[in-house]
């Protein structure tokens, strides 16, 4: 039979009324309370101090209870977590649950694997004098969560603060050219490098992964000025170039024809060396033949050189024999004539010459024999 059946006198708090009727709240609580007197250790003394300090027991384990519940804390996959035992450190703590004593440890939980970035933007003055606006982002982790606790108060406004630092001194120690096109990717190393080294002597925790140098441009106030900067500097590139090309056409051919010059004086002097030795060689041959016929040596050559004078010459003597006159052709003007008047022919050959010249002299011939006949005649 169930408790709350009528009849069978049972009571489900441990009391037997015998009767019918529900039970007995009251007495219920006072033997709740016995029992907690007896497992906190509580005296038996009279009702109202018994009931204080069996609420004061309740109170007490419940504070307790919610104590050791509260102490209880989850660390995610990508966290640690840094424990501080009454402000000293004591532990870092990996994923999973885990417990502390509520009040006396406080935890920092930090994303240790999730990369991190943010970006900046100034302006700032290169080595030669120039303003340039530079933006960047920086891409970083925790790669000691102790540190980047503890150490530094606020280790990302730090990171910001160096970043900046470390990006003038690279910058400011580089031309706007660098800055601007081809050294930016050096520019970035060395400002991931030096900002390494400020977080590191911070100790801030903070491992840099990259940093990001965007298209860098100067301030919109000079910026037309800027422009033209760029233009003449293409401009000059491109008179460059075209110098190098014709240099690069004009100078080999100046070489080619140096060393054609440089050939063509070796073979000259080659030619007047050789024609000088020649005509050294035809002396002492000459000297050997005049010094045994004296005579005839001189005779020929005086004929040689005559012949070599007149061969020359233009003009034509004839005198004939028995004759008192003597004839002159000036067979260069008979030539112009004859080439003048004919449109055939460019000139006389020397065939031509050399007929006329057999005909002047068979002409002269008969008339001298003519004029003499006549003498012998008288």
């Amino acid at each position: 039979m169930a408790w709350n059946e009528p009849g069978g006198g049972k009571d489900p708090w441990g009391g037997n009324s015998g009767g019918d009727g529900p039970p007995d709240l009251d007495e219920a609580l006072q033997k709740l309370r016995a029992r907690m007197d007896k497992i906190f250790g509580g005296s038996g003394g009279g009702k109202g101090g018994s009931g204080n300090n069996n609420l004061l027991a309740i109170v007490l384990v419940v504070l307790v209870a919610g104590w050791g519940l509260f102490g209880f804390y989850q660390v995610d996959e990508k966290e640690q977590a840094v424990v501080l035992r009454l402000g000293k450190y004591l532990d870092t703590v990996g994923p999973g649950l885990n417990w502390r004593p509520l009040l006396l440890d406080r935890v920092f939980k930090e994303r240790v694997t999730e990369e991190r970035q943010y970006s900046s933007r100034g302006q700032m003055l290169t080595q030669d004098e120039n303003i340039v606006e530079l933006p960047l982002t920086v891409q970083y982790n925790i790669n000691n969560v102790k540190d980047f606790v503890l150490n530094v108060k606020n280790p990302e406004l730090s990171l910001r603060h160096a970043t900046d630092s470390a990006l003038r001194h690279v910058v400011g120690s580089s031309s706007l050219d660098e800055v601007v096109s081809t050294g930016r990717g050096k520019i970035a190393e060395e400002v991931k490098l030096r900002l390494q080294q400020y977080l590191d002597s911070y100790g801030a925790g903070i491992l840099v992964r990259k940093i990001n140098i965007q298209e860098a441009k100067p301030p919109s106030e000079v910026k037309a000025a800027y422009d033209d900067v760029i233009k003449a500097r293409e401009d000059q590139e491109r008179l460059i170039n075209e110098a190098q090309s014709y240099s690069n056409g004009i100078i080999p051919e100046a070489r080619g024809k140096a060393q054609r010059m440089l050939e063509e004086a070796l073979a000259y002097k080659e030619q007047v060396v050789a024609e000088a030795q020649g005509e050294t060689n035809r002396f002492l041959a000459l000297l050997t033949e005049y010094q045994k016929a004296p005579e005839v040596t001189r005779q020929r050559l005086y004929l040689d050189a005559v012949q070599d004078v007149m061969s020359n010459s233009s003009k034509v003597l004839i005198d004939v024999e028995g004759g008192n006159n003597m004839l002159y052709l000036p067979l260069d003007k008979i030539i112009e004539s004859s080439a003048s008047g004919s449109s055939a022919t460019s000139g006389l050959k020397g065939s031509d010459v050399k007929s006329i010249a057999d005909e002047v002299v068979n002409r002269l011939k008969r008339e001298t024999i003519t004029s003499s006949s006549r003498r012998e005649v008288r």
